[in-house]
């Protein structure tokens, strides 16, 4: 019997599919500012009216300070690694490391969004990768899982949210970065690229492009007369009237509407 050596496998990085070169089409300044001023929670009531029963990327809370932020999704999917696939270190052939790539496809408006898997040992963008992604234009990033360089990441001015924090790099310990720009899941959501994300401090929502500017008219209208009730109820006036508006309260409001400029 003749002895083997025992070698480690050769490298063979994953390689992104064909949707990463698919255009993505993104919403607008105007609806960006649209869905930011809405907000998660009435983004999400409406998407239920619409039949999109939970668009909350579960799990997932805002890390930095701020206010709410919408733009289109761009995707970044990891997977569990194997070491037949990646070997690559932290600084080792960058342009193997996919988590760039969907950095150079950024735009003004653009949030990434990573299926981390909820993994909470990897770090799957840290200071440096952000502060890029800040430079392109994008306003925010949506991880299922960790970052790292916290401290300094915190004071960078752009908007995270995340499962937490780590001080490990993105292939150190379980996962890889193994496709971007194409369907992942994100805290028990389907986003495809070019959705609208919807973030606060309430969470994130997933917006499918297609409804994006129903959910801004529907959001829009509520928002209105949640505004109206909120007024009535912090005056003392009965929940039963005001909240939700009832039919005796709705002219009421509408004069109250055309007052304000609604």
């Amino acid at each position: 019997m003749v002895a083997t050596e025992n070698v480690p496998a050769q490298s063979v990085a994953p390689t992104a599919t064909t949707t990463a070169d698919t255009p993505i089409p993104r919403i607008t300044q105007e609806q960006r500012e649209a869905l930011a001023a809405i907000g998660s929670a009435t983004v999400s009531s409406q998407l239920s009216k619409l039949g999109i029963r939970d668009a909350h990327l579960t799990g997932i809370g805002q890390l930095t300070d701020g206010d709410a932020v919408a733009g289109t999704a761009l995707t970044l999917k990891f997977m569990p690694k194997r070491e037949d696939l990646y070997r690559v270190d932290e600084y080792a052939d960058p342009e193997v490391q996919l988590h760039r790539h969907v950095l150079y496809a950024v735009e003004p408006g653009d949030i990434v969004v990573v299926d981390g898997r909820g993994n909470m040992s990897s770090g799957l963008f840290g200071e440096m990768m952000l502060t890029y992604l800040l430079g392109r234009g994008g306003v925010g990033l949506v991880v299922d899982g960790c970052i790292r360089d916290w401290p300094s990441v915190r004071n960078l001015g752009l908007p995270v949210w995340a499962r937490g924090t780590t001080p490990n790099f993105h292939t150190q310990t379980d996962l890889m970065p193994f496709d971007y720009n194409s369907p992942i899941a994100c805290g028990e959501a389907t986003v495809i690229p070019g959705d609208a994300i919807v973030a606060d401090a309430d969470g994130a929502v997933v917006v499918p492009a297609a409804l994006v500017d129903e959910v801004i008219a529907r959001s829009s209208s509520h928002h209105d007369w949640e505004e109206f009730s909120r007024l009535r109820l912090l005056e003392g006036g009965d929940m039963r009237r005001y909240y939700p508006l009832s039919e005796a309260a709705r002219p009421e409001y509408e004069e109250w509407a055309r007052s304000n400029g609604h």
